[in-house]
Formats: C-alpha cells, structure tokens, sequence
C-alpha cells in the first residue's frame, strides 16, 4: 500500500513538474500592453484587455509556444460567459441571427497544450464579432502563419485584437462590429524582431505578406502601447518598420 501511494505521489509530481516547463517562457519576458479602452483579466495562458462598451476585448496576449501548438488537445467548443468580466458579460447565445462569427481573439488551435488551455479560449471575452468570410479565410491564413512561425522560431509573443476606434455596426445588447483587426508576432531575446499586420472584417484572397505594417502603426490605429518593458532605443527600432527580415512572408 506504502509503496503504492509511493509511486503515485512521484507520478503526480513528474506531471506538475512537466506542466510547469510547458509553461516556461524562455528568455523570461512579459511583455503586456498597455490598456487603451479596457481593464486586463489575466487567465491561465493568455490575457485579455477588456472593453465594457464595446463588449468585448481590445486585445488578447499569449506566448505561443511549439509546446502549446503541438499539445494534442482537441476542440473543447465550450462558448460561455467569463466569470472575471465585471459587469454585463456576453453570453454564448449573444451573437445568434448575428450572420456574425464568434470569432476567436486567442485562437483555440494555438492552446492545444491541455484541457485548461483549450476550454479557456471559448470565454466570449475572447470572441469578437467577425463576418465569416473573413474569419474562416484570411484571419484563418494569417494564424496559420502565425503557428509556423512560432514553430520555426521556437515560440513567439502574440498580441491581437479588433480596432476599436470606429465602428461597422452594432449586435443586440450593444456589441461592436470592428471594421478591422490586428495581430503582432514578436520574437524576444538578444535579436528581437516584430512583425504586424492589419486586415478589414471582410474576405480577402490576398497573401498574408500584403497585410504587414508597422506595430507603430498599430499603436496609432488602436491607442495601446505594445512591448512598453523594452528598452526605448529597441522599441523605436523595431516598432517605427515594416520588416520581412527573419519571417517567411
């Protein structure tokens, strides 16, 4: 019996020992935006910006590691409220007869690394209204993208979000429809590199390459201030251009 609960014991902290290394962000960095429009609710894996009169987040931020790429975990589809947006939660029903997507901020294809992961990216805090050419084709190209390049990289940090300085329409109950969005890749480290993008809410058959700015641009766009913790020469220098150095684009 001793050596029973002996050997269950060890497993159980070989499994935190191993979650607890999936987890790890190599070069140690947390590079959180600033806020614009919303307040940060911090989940499991990623964090979101929420915005309480557009209902729903101004941005989602994650490391996005080949770990959690490669995780295995299936689809959850588990769309519900998210118990830490403090008032006037969007519910999973909130965007039927929409013709809108609920479409993924934090993609669940990019939290594969477990149950916890996964089942967290469909709180409708992440989701955000997207037309369904546009969120099953071009926005489904550029996270592919994304995933590869996390891959080739050995992991990357993601921010993403709607622009939400303007306005495409209104759902039921006061849900903003963006016009567009925007999604960053960064590489930390001693050779930091950044790459952005920004894209209409509509179908597009465009490459992926054609919709690259600068993350400067993002920031005008949108009012939040990405990779604030870098040092202020690396910023301005990586942030002011659009460059295809380093990426597969």
């Amino acid at each position: 019996m001793f050596l029973k609960s002996l050997k269950y014991l060890i497993f159980i902290l070989l499994l935190v020992s191993c979650t607890k290394e999936e987890s790890i962000i190599p070069d140690g960095g947390d590079y959180t935006p600033t806020t614009s429009k919303g307040y940060l609710i911090n989940h499991t894996y990623y964090t979101l910006s929420y915005s309480n009169s557009d209902r729903q987040s101004e941005f989602a931020y994650y490391y996005l590691s080949p770990q959690s790429i490669n995780g295995g975990q299936s689809r959850t589809d588990d769309f519900r409220i998210d118990p830490k947006v403090k008032s006037n939660p969007v519910s999973s029903t909130d965007y039927q007869g929409s013709g809108y997507d609920r479409g993924h901020l934090c993609p669940a294809a990019d939290m594969a690394l477990n149950l916890t992961s996964m089942s967290e990216t469909f709180y409708m805090s992440n989701m955000s209204p997207m037309t369904p050419a546009f969120n099953r084709g071009i926005w489904s190209s550029v996270e592919s993208w994304v995933r590869d390049s996390a891959l080739s990289n050995g992991g990357l940090y993601v921010v993403t979000g709607p622009i939400l300085n303007g306005s495409c329409g209104v759902l039921s109950g006061g849900i903003v429809v963006p016009c567009s969005f925007y999604k960053i890749a960064f590489k930390g480290g001693a050779n930091p590199k950044v790459i952005g993008f920004i894209l209409s809410n509509s179908g597009s058959s465009s490459p992926v390459r054609s919709f690259a700015v600068s993350v400067d641009e993002i920031e005008k766009r949108t009012g939040i201030n990405f990779f604030p913790q870098l040092e202020d020469g690396v910023e301005n220098q990586i942030e002011g251009v659009i460059n295809y150095s380093g990426w597969n684009l």
